[in-house]
């Protein structure tokens, strides 16, 4: 019996990135089902809140300051994300390389802060549902700071590598950034719920 070929689609490239790309696709849905973890952790938040007579539950509010810094370090990180991003883009190797141990940095310094804040929430998180819910955003967060700085790691070693110049791993690089945005972007609301929400 004789196999008919319906479509050649030998010429078609080995590897895409953005849309044309299923890790691309992949990422868009992880970063959906967390971000539904992370507003279903922020509902609780309220709905804790709506029934406690005072918030916070036997704690005064956190101080503000490892929050603030931990905020202001991410939202700077995302200048140098987005230039790895155009770079890689540009499939431009060196700048992807100085990029990505850039960002490594990035993504590792504010896990030094983090350390400071789960004291600064002055609760423990078995003192009283305040403290379980905060520490369980806290802890949310902080795990995905952590999953992307061991990404960005993996992808710097790679890209200083012999496998460094393959189109895959620019757009796994891309990829990457992208997920680091998502990590900030959530950030911001929890930030406003942990830290500003008790001062209200």
């Amino acid at each position: 019996m004789r196999e008919r070929v319906v479509l050649d689609v030998s010429h078609l490239p080995l590897h895409a990135t953005g849309t044309a790309s299923p890790t691309w696709w992949g990422t868009c849905a992880f970063m959906l089902i967390e971000g539904s973890g992370f507003g279903l952790a922020i509902a609780v938040y309220f709905y804790l809140m709506s029934l406690a007579p005072r918030w916070p539950v036997d704690a005064p509010p956190p101080d503000l300051w490892a929050g603030t810094v931990v905020t202001m370090l991410l939202i700077v990180s995302l200048v140098p994300n987005i230039l790895v991003s155009r770079w890689a883009k540009q499939k431009d190797l060196r700048r992807v390389q100085i990029g990505l141990v850039i960002m490594s940095v990035m993504g590792a310094v504010p896990l030094v802060f983090r350390a400071y804040e789960f004291p600064a929430l002055h609760v423990l998180w078995d003192d009283s549902v305040y403290g379980s819910i905060t520490w369980t955003i806290l802890g949310l967060h902080t795990t995905h700071i952590l999953t992307d700085l061991v990404d960005t790691l993996v992808l710097t070693c790679l890209m200083f590598s012999r496998h460094g110049d393959n189109p895959r791993r620019y757009g796994d690089v891309q990829d990457n950034c992208l997920y680091w945005n998502f990590v900030v972007a959530t950030w911001l609301p929890i930030y406003a719920c942990l830290y500003w929400v008790p001062r209200l």
